[in-house]
C-alpha cells in the first residue's frame, strides 16, 4: 500500500517523465491486483472462521461478542 500510494504521489504531482509515469502506472495496476488478491483471502477467511455467519456490529455486545443485558433484565 505504501508503495501504491508514492507512485500514486509522484504521478499526480507529475514528477516522473512520461516513460517513467507509464512504468509506474503498470507496477500501480500489478499492486492493486496483488492487494485485492490479499483482500479476497483474508475475507474467504473470515468467513471459514465464522462459518460462513458474519454477525453486524450491534452496540448491545460486549468486548467479547456476547449480548449485554438491556436495562430491566436479568442476566440468565
Amino acid at each position: 500500500m505504501s508503495e501504491l500510494a508514492d507512485l500514486v504521489s509522484q504521478m499526480e504531482a507529475g514528477e516522473l517523465p512520461l516513460e517513467a509515469s507509464v512504468t509506474a502506472y503498470k507496477r500501480g495496476s500489478e499492486l492493486i491486483k496483488y492487494c485485492a488478491a490479499q483482500l479476497d483471502k483474508v475475507e474467504t477467511q473470515v468467513k471459514i472462521l465464522e462459518a460462513d455467519m458474519l454477525k453486524p456490529f450491534s452496540a448491545d455486545m460486549d468486548k467479547d461478542g456476547k449480548r449485554t443485558p438491556d436495562d430491566g433484565e436479568e442476566d440468565a
